[in-house]
């Protein structure tokens, strides 16, 4: 009986409270950097290409710490891009609201993984061999079970709590703070269609998916710090795992720039386009409409001159966002019939790139004609970022 109270008091590793409390925070790290490198990174947008052992070992260890399917939680994904912000979105706090999201994430992840459309659609290309259908998948919960039983067998009674924290780790911060905090709150580099935000430019407790909005602007790059001054511990792991020949790096942001040899349109400039067309969206603001504003309004006083700077951030934000105030603000500047034409153009810049089911050689040809009319509408601001179009190139960023 004495010896059954000592093992369940100290368990068979007889550890200390803080050795227990590192070995906790180890544990939940390696499940965070499951989700991101492997999950998310690689199986959901194919950035990264793992080597088998590791991704194996991540397959198992998500089952064995939090029960999750790798199809599950990649179409669940793939349908959160896309259909982002809408009813069709199985997560947005746009939508479900931040206290539903931040809290109950989880909950709608689980209704949305026993929707067999959805793991049909988007769950393509995720792991189906044995083990996957006669293991994982049908002892769904077996791991968890498994967990529980390991942790008070090395831990002892406290390894229950253990169990608790790394059960609810991946719940919360995943399915609730990036999913809900990360459609929220914080800052933006790129002007998306949707409401992501960067949590903190020091992404190292969630593994660098802090960087939401860089993720949301660029899905398919495996690294998310994009800015001077972020920092993605997620990158710095691939880079690691690449040099040691356990990772191969599929896709990055190559950098955009100007290729003045170029004197026409093309294959390469649609490309670029298309890739950063959130920078694009932007510079057009701050080259085209922002210069216009000033010069309509020089002699503005202080008041306008802000409605003016409110206005210019409204300019890249999807309509869906826009509350009673900004679509008044936006009809109050429209009004100049100038700036309605520039506005007008922004809109057909962005329908080329938003326009599906079109072929490379459509994009090239409406990108033509929009410069064409750009040219002739008269107005030298408008020429000017017209002209600069056709010598933007993609250039590849050394790893």
């Amino acid at each position: 009986m004495y010896q059954l109270l000592d093992f369940l008091d100290k368990g068979l590793l007889n550890l200390s409270g803080w050795q227990i409390t590192l070995i906790t925070l180890i544990a939940v790290q390696i499940t965070l950097s499951g989700v991101s490198l492997y999950l998310h990174r690689e199986q959901t947008h194919r950035g990264i290409k793992l080597h088998p052992v590791i991704g194996h070992f991540y397959r198992f260890w998500l089952w064995f710490t939090t029960g999750m399917l790798t199809k599950d939680w990649v179409a669940i994904h793939r349908k959160h891009h896309a259909y982002c912000e809408t009813e069709n979105d199985p997560h947005s706090p746009q939508v479900h609201g931040i206290k539903k999201v931040l809290l109950d994430g989880v909950d709608l992840y689980t209704i949305e993984r026993k929707n067999q459309e959805t793991l049909d659609k988007y769950g393509q290309g995720t792991p189906n061999d044995w083990l996957e259908r006669h293991v994982y998948t049908r002892f769904h919960y077996l791991g968890i079970v498994l967990l529980a039983a390991v942790n008070v067998t090395l831990f002892g009674i406290i390894g229950l709590a253990v169990f608790a924290i790394q059960v609810a780790w991946i719940p919360f911060f995943a399915a609730g703070v990036i999913n809900g905090l990360g459609h929220y709150s914080g800052y933006r580099n790129y002007n998306t269609d949707d409401s992501s935000r960067n949590l903190t430019r020091f992404a190292f407790f969630i593994y660098g998916e802090e960087l939401h909005n860089n993720h949301h602007a660029f899905p398919s790059s495996c690294k998310f710090a994009h800015k001077k001054g972020e920092h993605d511990i997620g990158w710095y792991t691939i880079r690691l795992l690449h040099k040691l020949g356990l990772c191969e790096i599929k896709k990055t942001i190559p950098e955009l720039c100007i290729d003045n040899q170029s004197q026409d349109i093309n294959t390469e400039t649609v490309k670029a386009l298309v890739t950063h067309k959130y920078n694009v969206l932007q510079k057009y603001i701050n080259d085209v409409i922002k210069p216009q504003l000033n010069q309509e309004y020089s002699h503005a006083s202080k008041a306008m001159r802000r409605k003016m700077r409110k206005y210019s951030r409204l300019l890249s934000l999807d309509s869906r966002y826009l509350r009673r105030k900004g679509q008044l603000l936006q009809s109050q500047f429209n009004s100049s019939d100038t700036i309605q034409t520039l506005i007008n153009y922004k809109q057909e810049l962005q329908a080329i790139w938003n326009k599906s089911g079109q072929s490379v050689d459509d994009m090239i040809e409406a990108l033509k004609e929009w410069c064409r009319q750009a040219e002739a509408s008269g107005i030298q601001i408008l020429q000017d970022f017209a002209r600069s179009i056709q010598h933007y190139r993609l250039q590849l960023q050394p790893v």
